[in-house]
């Protein structure tokens, strides 16, 4: 499994979390970012060009050397200067209340302990900063819920450690105090509601 993460998954997540719809999302968890930011699982960079003007830095934790790879064209057109900070997000390199903001886009998912990485947020974060998330989880509806469930061995396996059947806003109310949600299934047929469940919010 380890070529097929390393390899395969950083390729097929660029390509399934970039379209359309996607992006409109990304869109959304991005507005009001300011100042010096954390992205954790930067991943290839979608969000790049998205981050608002007001944004001044970002600090990237990303534990595939493929993904910062496939990144390089788009963190060479940023207007905003982009580091490589750390590969772990339950482990953050840096100081308590550094950041003014972070963000998390289908990254909360994966993460082994999240609780931990949660923590890890709330500590790196300065008084009155917020987390900006897009993720996917747990859906409300019983049934989907339960295939979510069935599904999940079988998802940590092929997608990189990912779960479908998280409760993220429950998760990071944990930690932090939960404002705006807005949850929704993305757009597709009715069979791919276990994994389309998602969640845009911030929490400070």
């Amino acid at each position: 499994m380890g070529w097929w993460t390393d390899r395969v998954v950083p390729r097929l997540v660029d390509r399934a979390l970039s379209t359309s719809d996607v992006m409109e999302l990304r869109t959304a968890a991005c507005a009001g970012l300011a100042g010096r930011v954390l992205e954790i699982g930067f991943g290839s960079g979608l969000n790049v060009g998205l981050y608002p003007v007001a944004v001044t830095s970002v600090d990237a934790v990303e534990p595939s050397d493929l993904g910062w790879e496939l990144s390089a064209a788009r963190r060479r057109s940023a207007s905003l200067p982009i580091a490589r900070v750390g590969l772990d997000g339950q482990r953050l390199e840096a100081e308590d209340a550094a950041y003014d903001a972070v963000l998390s886009t289908f990254t909360l998912c994966t993460i082994p302990d999240v609780e931990r990485a949660l923590a890890e947020v709330r500590r790196v974060l300065r008084p009155g900063g917020t987390l900006h998330f897009l993720e996917h989880g747990l859906s409300p509806e019983p049934g989907v819920a339960r295939w979510q469930r069935r599904l999940d061995p079988v998802q940590g396996r092929v997608a990189g450690g990912c779960h479908l059947s998280r409760d993220i806003p429950g998760l990071v109310s944990t930690v932090l105090r939960v404002g705006s949600v807005e949850a929704a299934y993305l757009p597709g047929p009715k069979a791919a509601r276990p994994w389309g469940y998602g969640f845009v919010g911030v929490a400070s």
